[in-house]
């Protein structure tokens, strides 16, 4: 395993924007609208109604400054979250419980337009990531648990990295800029991740997921988009 930021970072760094969302209490959730297709899957968002240029009505950020890095773009007739990050570090969340043991597959598509110059996971001071797309569980009234899926620049696909103190896992799920401006499809068993990730055999209720396109530690810029979140059986 090779740890990254879980000295340098303070607990809340890497959750605590969804840390909002999840307190705005969890009372009366859906799982969501029933999916199109031969999929047995469900629609977390796909932004049809949100306003184009602007932070979907039902998503939150941490800091202000994190509402001009997202918004909704069209490109003919896909509707799908734009993250253009100046030298910030801000998620953009949503709040949606889920049952992982009904459905355990979280599936997205995202498009890296812009990669942080310099950027690998593996260090401090270049954590930085093109996309990312968190699963986000519960712990204490005051952190979350993450599951974190990365594309990276330079780290190994398949590397296991680490951060706030062992709360959040991330998983390099792409890696290189090749795929640069076209769009990829991910499937993840979030189910099985955090089994193997946390240890732990019992898995509770995902409180929501979030999105990250940073570009702080490495003073830089990113840009990537993020479209067609869903939850699928199988």
């Amino acid at each position: 395993m090779v740890a990254a930021r879980a000295l340098s970072l303070p607990a809340v760094r890497v959750p605590a924007a969804i840390l909002l969302a999840i307190t705005l209490g969890m009372g009366g959730l859906a799982v969501g609208s029933r999916a199109a297709g031969a999929e047995d899957c469900v629609v977390i968002e796909d932004f049809a109604k949100a306003r184009i240029g602007e932070l979907p009505a039902a998503w939150k950020v941490r800091k202000d400054e994190g509402k001009t890095v997202y918004s909704v773009q069209d490109e003919g007739g896909l509707r799908f979250l734009r993250a253009v990050s100046r030298g910030l570090g801000v998620q953009a969340a949503k709040q949606h419980e889920w049952d992982p043991a009904e459905y355990p597959i979280l599936a997205w598509s995202w498009r890296p337009i812009e990669f942080p110059a310099g950027s690998d996971e593996r260090g401090a001071k270049t954590n930085d990531s093109v996309l990312a797309v968190y699963a986000v569980f519960p712990h204490s009234p005051m952190s979350v648990k993450s599951l974190k899926y990365v594309w990276s620049a330079r780290v190994p696909r398949g590397t296991h990295l680490t951060s706030s103190r062992g709360l959040t896992q991330v998983r390099v799920l792409r890696s290189g800029t090749g795929g640069a401006k076209q769009w990829a499809e991910e499937r993840v068993n979030v189910l099985e991740d955090y089994r193997k990730y946390f240890g732990e055999t019992e898995v509770p209720k995902a409180a929501g997921m979030a999105v990250l396109t940073d570009s702080d530690d490495t003073k830089s810029s990113a840009q990537g988009d993020y479209a067609k979140l869903r939850l699928c059986r199988s």
